[in-house]
């Protein structure tokens, strides 16, 4: 016999996660470590965070944009340098930044000292693929652009300036 639908009380379960401080799958893109903390497949698509530590003197990402997520970034240690558009700021611990999608954005640590932030993107747009493919393309010498390129646009990543797109040590 079929269950009748109830309109009018909630299901509860428990779906939760907790990932802590050390736990999560690690990569590591030329001293760049990310960690995958909420992954697409566990939040259904709806929400990436990933930790990420930049070491000094290091670019995360020239300036982008994405079409279909938002994101935002919220410094723990260290000051990162968040381009947005035609500004730039030096995001200290605690600073949030929150950059919705067709925002031209970049980030990077010009400091001495390492960064670490949380990256938050809604929806994820699977965005653990983007970071392995990422870890593939920059270990290959010399980067081939056009591959670059068609992991970014695949991962809904826009560089403003295709001649510029390719993150290295300062």
């Amino acid at each position: 016999m079929k269950k009748e639908p109830n309109y009018f009380e909630d299901e509860l379960v428990d779906n939760s996660s907790i990932i802590g401080p050390e736990e999560g799958e690690h990569l590591q893109l030329n001293g760049i470590l990310v960690t995958f903390k909420v992954t697409s497949e566990l939040s259904n698509n709806k929400m990436g965070i990933y930790e990420i530590t930049l070491p000094p003197k290091t670019i995360g990402a020239k300036l982008h944009y994405h079409r279909f997520m938002d994101e935002t970034f919220i410094v723990i240690k260290g000051t990162l340098t968040i381009e947005v558009g035609d500004k730039i700021q030096e995001a200290k611990p605690g600073t949030i930044a929150y950059v919705p999608r067709f925002t031209p954005h970049g980030f990077r640590n010009n400091t001495d000292q390492t960064v670490q932030l949380l990256l938050i993107f809604n929806p994820s747009e699977k965005r653990e693929g983007f970071f392995k493919g990422l870890l593939e393309t920059i270990s290959e010498d010399p980067i081939n652009p056009k591959k670059f390129l068609k992991l970014y646009n695949k991962y809904d990543s826009f560089p403003v300036d295709t001649s510029n797109m390719i993150p290295s040590k300062e």
